[in-house]
């Protein structure tokens, strides 16, 4: 007896009979297999968490140093000739981990200062007197070098930084590793981010629509607003409307669920950021 076209196992199959034809070594194109895995986000075969991944770890291998570095301007590096003490109150301000040492000269970088050896220097029990001699080796590296490159170096190294050169061999900025990381996954936050205030994640506008960012739990949507949008698949608006829509959006497109009327106001290649909300039935 022959199966039923339509049937949801004859729909699996025709998947993953794509899935593997996508890896069979025939020439494919990005484009193809970014096709395959909305079409399996779609059948519920893969999560949208796990999409957004698998989309950010191919974007990676298109992307440069210079388009996610922290630029020159931005950066927080210390000078070599600070007394232990002062580096240590810029270290705690800062919150960052790790920190370009530089000469006279913010082009001239003599290595990097990890805040876990900078704290062992001072309260050892011969404490040292000069931070050179704390310092770790700085991986140097040009804006061009592709991400995907660059965490395999990372990984190789064990480094978690590298100072980012231009053609001239001056400092263009800097580049972490979570930076790259967070191409794929989406923002990391760790327990010393401040975490985001309902005031600011959902704004009112003055023609009586809101501003929310993507990244609002939906049970604190539903406290806002008195929805009733179930948050055992989704955690966030945000996931719900991507997966409403079908895909990862792009500014402009919508989706309506009941009495809300979302559009994606912000996103990019990797995620959505911001949408807007409209209910129909008024502001609550």
């Amino acid at each position: 007896m022959s199966e039923d076209d339509s049937s949801p196992l004859a729909e699996k199959r025709s998947w993953l009979e794509r899935l593997s034809h996508a890896f069979s070594g025939e020439p494919e194109t990005r484009e193809d297999l970014l096709e395959i895995l909305r079409d399996a986000r779609s059948n519920r075969l893969i999560e949208g968490d796990t999409l957004s991944m698998l989309e950010g770890a191919l974007s990676v291998s298109t992307m440069t140093v210079a388009d996610v570095m922290v630029p020159r301007a931005q950066m927080v590096s210390l000078p070599v000739d600070g007394k232990l003490l002062d580096l240590m109150k810029h270290v705690v301000e800062s919150g960052h981990s790790r920190f370009p040492v530089h000469g006279e000269d913010r082009d001239e970088i003599l290595g990097i200062l990890l805040a876990k050896d900078l704290l062992r220097g001072i309260v050892a029990d011969n404490a040292v007197q000069d931070v050179r001699e704390l310092l770790r080796p700085a991986l140097l590296i040009p804006d061009s070098k592709r991400l995907n490159v660059l965490l395999r170096e990372f990984r190789a190294s064990r480094n978690h930084m590298a100072i980012v050169v231009d053609e001239h061999g001056g400092v263009a900025g800097l580049i972490t590793i979570e930076d790259v990381l967070e191409e794929i996954v989406g923002e990391i936050d760790d327990e010393h981010d401040d975490a985001a205030d309902a005031s600011t994640s959902i704004a009112a506008e003055s023609d009586g629509q809101f501003v929310v960012e993507a990244l609002t739990p939906i049970d604190e949507f539903n406290e806002r607003f008195g929805a009733e949008f179930p948050d055992d698949e989704f955690d966030t608006i945000g996931g719900l409307v991507v997966a409403g829509i079908g895909h990862l959006p792009e500014p402009g497109e919508a989706f309506e669920s009941g009495r809300f009327h979302f559009t994606v106001v912000d996103a990019d290649q990797r995620r959505v950021h911001s949408l807007r909300v409209r209910l129909h039935d008024g502001i609550r």
